[in-house]
């Protein structure tokens, strides 16, 4: 088992990253201490996937410590938060308790939410059983809920005690949920990592069938880029916000359709390519380098329509981002593969032009017959 650690202000953690790691839960769950129960916070259908493995031998299990919920994005609120911690009250849990998230991103951000507020904070453990949970949000301490007027504007940094990262979880995905994680892992490719890159290009008909060798590669690889980052600006102040490439545009397009066309992957997949049409036409990469990341998301496969935003929307949108300040939005934009800036502030005019093309250009027709190819696999 690979034991990844991380740092933080409020204590170090590991990652353990292996095949069947779900079943080590219950010792590593042991080290962190007494506990007066464990709950597991999880949705209905990866419940029903992976609960009996996750609550197998651990000590003192009773039932009603299973809090369940919809985890599609359009829950990622306030009211869902409020469910689970009266949820925890009627179950006794108090402070002494740890809580368990058990499922992808939603999961986890909800469930790290309301183990940060619950009682002024309770232990977390992840248990990520997502492509975009294992490489990205289980790590690093962020956690929130949406607004109507935009994504993650509630939340607070709370990192967990243990992460565990079982590859064979995501077996169990459907293929639509599978594919969107692979547009986090060509972000991490794009902003620190120009090996990472070439080795998708190669290897990605590989990872879209799921094969265990390619999977074993990659995660560990972009668990320990976000590893180094967070650990170096674990608040969000300057070097972590290039994690946040891809996402400005993509939070738009899922706040703009409610959070129910777009699963948050193909978003970013979508916030990747507008991204990279901003850092060519503002002339900060060249062509080939730019044609290259978009071959590499577009050969994920079709994403759902882009909606086509008016000025007033897309400002809207963008200035409301967390990561915008006085009005003016902050973009990540590659240099080249494995380089990027943050911080950049671009015309208007220019965000616009980009914001056009971008329904254009990601229709399924619209892309290369290799990238057609491989979305239907």
């Amino acid at each position: 088992m690979t034991a990844i650690r991380i740092c933080s202000a409020a204590g170090a953690y590991d990652v353990h990253f292996s095949r069947g790691a779900i079943r080590r839960l219950p010792p590593l769950l042991e080290r962190l201490g007494d506990s007066s129960g464990v709950y597991v916070l999880s949705s209905p259908r990866v419940w029903r996937h992976w609960g009996a493995a996750v609550t197998k031998n651990i000590r003192g299990w009773r039932g009603n410590r299973a809090i369940l919920f919809d985890d599609a994005e359009s829950a990622k609120r306030l009211a869902t938060v409020e469910q689970i911690a009266r949820k925890l009250i009627r179950a006794g849990a108090d402070r002494d308790a740890i809580l368990v998230a058990l499922g992808g991103g939603v999961v986890g951000d909800v469930a790290g939410f309301a183990a940060a507020t619950y009682l002024r904070g309770v232990r977390l453990v992840h248990v990520p059983t997502t492509l975009v949970a294992q490489v990205d949000s289980s790590i690093g301490g962020k956690t929130g809920v949406d607004l109507p007027e935009g994504k993650n504007l509630l939340g607070a940094f709370y990192p967990p005690k243990l992460v565990i990262t079982d590859p064979d979880t995501l077996h169990t995905l459907p293929q639509r949920e599978y594919r969107s994680g692979l547009y986090e892992v060509i972000k991490y490719g794009v902003i620190a990592d120009r090996e990472l890159f070439a080795y998708l290009v190669r290897h990605m008909p590989a990872l879209l069938g799921r094969d265990p060798r390619a999977l074993a590669w990659v995660i560990p690889r972009c668990i320990r880029i976000k590893a180094r980052v967070v650990q170096k600006d674990e608040r969000d102040g300057g070097l972590r916000q290039i994690l946040n490439f891809g996402h400005t545009l993509g939070h738009a397009f899922e706040t703009a359709t409610n959070y129910r066309r777009f699963l948050h992957g193909e978003a970013v997949g979508v916030g990747l390519c507008g991204a990279t049409l901003l850092a060519l036409v503002s002339e900060r990469i060249s062509v080939k380098e730019a044609a290259g990341i978009i071959y590499l998301v577009q050969s994920i496969g079709a994403v759902p329509a882009v909606p086509e935003l008016s000025r007033g929307q897309l400002h809207k949108l963008l200035s409301s981002d967390k990561k915008s300040r006085k009005g003016s939005v902050r973009w990540v934009l590659p240099r080249q593969i494995g380089k990027c800036e943050w911080g950049v502030e671009l015309p208007w005019t220019l965000v616009e032009k980009v914001a056009r093309a971008l329904p254009l250009m990601m229709r399924e027709e619209n892309f290369g017959i290799m990238g057609m190819r491989r979305g239907r696999k």
